[in-house]
């Protein structure tokens, strides 16, 4: 049996945080999709698209061990999920911020609030949009934050934007700091919040790549397994 064999749910692998230098030390959510996707042994596998990538190790590396085996039957969705497309940021990180900006401190909103104008800029000019225009989501949770939208339209003013600027720098700092706020939030079963996230954020990807068939793997299958040398990253559920 391979690793590409029927998904059994009463066995998952057991998520870890952090870095691993092999699956005897354990995994976390990107190193198992590297692992399925017959890649190199990698916490940033050439698989998944990097901002997806980075919220996956993201919300893996803060929520509880009591919960994060609820993100395992996620881990073949992302296997295929990649593309050059600067939509695919921008969306990303947009829906990120606007999760984030309704329940995260003040502190963070005025940061939040900056990066949805600047995804919307990056949307609109892709699109042939007005520059300054809105989607009706972003204006209602922009309405919500008066001050924090005033702030950001005075420090954007003259703040220049380019594509490898946007890439590198503000998406992964906008959803790193998303995650941030609502895992640091005042509100009711934040770790659900964040897991509902990823979720959101793996079908919009696929939107933008289309369809394509993910893996059917069995956890529990054992040759697959010892192909990893990963006799000690599975587990049974319970």
């Amino acid at each position: 049996m391979s690793r590409r064999a029927i998904l059994s749910p009463d066995i998952v692998p057991v998520l870890s945080t952090g870095r691993h230098r092999s699956p005897r030390k354990g995994a976390c959510f990107m190193e198992m999709a590297s692992y399925l996707a017959g890649e190199r042994w990698s916490d940033h596998p050439k698989c998944t698209h990097a901002l997806l990538a980075g919220l996956a190790r993201q919300v893996n590396d803060t929520v509880p061990d009591s919960v994060r085996a609820r993100l395992a039957p996620m881990i073949p969705s992302v296997i295929g999920l990649t593309g050059d497309d600067l939509r695919i940021d921008a969306t990303l990180a947009l829906h990120c911020a606007r999760a984030a900006l309704p329940v995260a401190s003040q502190t963070r909103q005025n940061v939040l609030a900056l990066g949805i104008l600047s995804c919307e800029r990056v949307l609109a000019e892709l699109d042939g949009r007005p520059r300054d225009s809105l989607t009706a989501e972003s204006r209602a949770v922009l309405d919500r934050v008066p001050q924090s939208e005033r702030w950001a339209r005075e420090f954007r003013a003259d703040l220049p934007l380019t594509t490898r600027a946007f890439r590198r720098q503000t998406a992964p700092h906008l959803v790193a700091l998303s995650v941030e706020g609502i895992a640091e939030a005042c509100i009711d079963n934040p770790h659900d919040a964040l897991i509902d996230l990823l979720g959101e954020c793996i079908s919009l990807t696929a939107g933008f790549v289309g369809p394509r068939e993910s893996p059917k793997v069995a956890w529990g299958d054992t040759e697959a397994v010892s192909e990893a040398d990963a006799e000690t990253s599975t587990t049974t559920a319970s």
